[in-house]
């Protein structure tokens, strides 16, 4: 089923990412043959853009992974009502760093692909809300827009078209829980960021001041910019069935070259990525777990089995970790999820229990409060993993982390619910006897030592 080519990268939205002597100054992007797909795109009918978004089968690139085109199809664009478009440039999820890439060295390219998308779906207001560390990335972007709108590019009567549409960048403050489209649009309104009931309040048709809007994320409406370019039905050869087009794999942790790789989606495996993109562990180290795709989704245990039936071509495949192909259907099948592609590496170093309180901890923080089982969960999971890591724990404890964690998944307005509880609900089964022999070992006064390195 895994298309085994090459293991090589296939550069299309990073194509000038990290590209020595390119800027990313309007001039340098028009050089580059910037802006061109969206004059092109300016001579065709928005819904026919719209159509090839749907036709290339792309998918939202910032964790849930919803067709692009469907997302679209859902605004009632004859409703009478504005309809707004927004970037989602948070990327709050720990392991995440790939959209911050394209603010900092192509910024263009992004307005460009929100331009056309704006154009295809008649809004004439569009936002980027970016998070509120990403102070010189939200400069960035102020100065491309003005730069954009010098040479027509947004504004009035873009490009002579007869279309206007504004871009306004807007920074956030740091609350993880704004990366939820619905408590982002709180908080662009101006509100506390507290997501939303759905329904009713699905962005397209209840989104930003009551009003339908589109909610994608930085690399997605990149890709846009190159599904019009190629055309929806060529863009949907790339990659396999069901997961057209690239994703951008971040990869940190402990690999010898961590860092950002664009590969077709299904191109390679898990061990490719991590040894012949990532030069393999640390000397003499090994790999012990990895979580996929930004920290909530479930971790995988290096060494695990899975016997699976894929979808698309009937077969039956028992796959290790370094086997699973890198889509999002593949990975999935493996109980995980390939979310925003933030590969976070643990080698044999690692103390687990350790790692699992650090989650707990940022959960715990970033949780808004709306929801009872997240808001006490959430801190009930922070407290007890800080008790296990602290030597005060008991053998009881290591199961009542995973039973806490089922009483909040599924319970939630939002997917902070899941975040917080799909890391427990897999580590505990997973690792419950290394958590098990560090609680022994700590109430018998030893230091604990996962795999005999020297302790520092």
């Amino acid at each position: 089923m895994i298309q085994k080519l090459p293991v090589q990268e296939r550069r299309i939205v990073y194509k000038h990412v990290d590209e020595e002597g390119y800027t990313n100054d309007i001039e340098c992007y028009l050089k580059n043959g910037g802006y061109e797909v969206m004059k092109k795109a300016y001579q065709a009918q928005p819904e026919d853009l719209r159509q090839e978004v749907l036709n290339s089968g792309l998918k939202g690139r910032g964790g849930a992974g919803f067709p692009t085109g469907m997302k679209w199809k859902f605004v009632d664009h004859k409703s009478g009502k504005p309809i707004y478009l927004i970037c989602n440039a948070d990327e709050s999820e720990p392991g995440t760093f790939k959209d911050r890439q394209l603010i900092y060295q192509d910024p263009h390219q992004l307005i460009e692909g929100m331009m056309i998308s704006a154009f295809a779906n008649n809004c004439a207001q569009a936002f980027i809300y970016i998070r509120g560390e990403f102070i010189n990335g939200a400069r960035i972007l102020e100065n491309a827009i003005e730069e954009a709108r010098a040479k027509n590019f947004l504004g009035d009567d873009v490009l002579g078209s007869g279309y206007s549409c504004e871009i306004t960048v807007c920074r956030g403050a740091g609350a993880y829980i704004c990366g939820e489209e619905t408590g982002l649009i709180e908080s662009l309104e101006g509100k506390r960021g507290y997501p939303r009931v759905k329904p009713p309040y699905f962005p397209a048709v209840l989104g930003l001041y009551q009003c339908p809007t589109i909610v994608n994320n930085v690399e997605t409406l990149c890709q846009v910019k190159h599904v019009i370019d190629m055309g929806g039905d060529e863009f949907a050869k790339i990659g396999v069935k069901g997961d057209s087009g690239t994703h951008i794999w971040g990869v940190s942790g402990h690999v010898q070259r961590p860092g950002y790789y664009e590969i077709e989606a299904g191109a390679c495996t898990f061990g490719d990525l991590l040894h012949d993109f990532c030069g393999g562990p640390l000397p003499g180290r090994q790999f012990k777990a990895l979580i996929p795709g930004g920290s909530s989704t479930k971790v995988l245990k290096w060494g695990e089995k899975f016997k699976v039936k894929h979808p698309n071509d009937g077969q039956e495949y028992e796959w290790g970790v370094e086997d699973i192909p890198l889509d999002a259907i593949s990975i999935g099948l493996c109980g995980t999820f390939l979310g925003t592609g933030g590969s976070i590496v643990m080698d044999d170093s690692t103390d687990m229990l350790e790692a699992l309180a650090n989650l707990n901890a940022f959960y715990g923080h970033e949780s808004c409060g709306q929801c009872t089982p997240c808001r006490e969960g959430s801190l009930w999971l922070e407290k007890l993993s800080g008790r296990m890591t602290s030597g005060k724990a008991r053998p009881e404890d290591v199961p009542l982390l995973k039973d806490i964690a089922d009483q909040v998944a599924g319970r939630t307005i939002c997917a902070h619910g899941e975040a917080v509880a799909w890391p427990v609900q897999s580590a505990v089964p997973k690792f419950q006897d290394e958590y098990l022999d560090k609680i022994s070992k700590q109430a018998s006064g030893q230091r604990y030592n996962p795999a005999g390195y020297p302790l520092i």
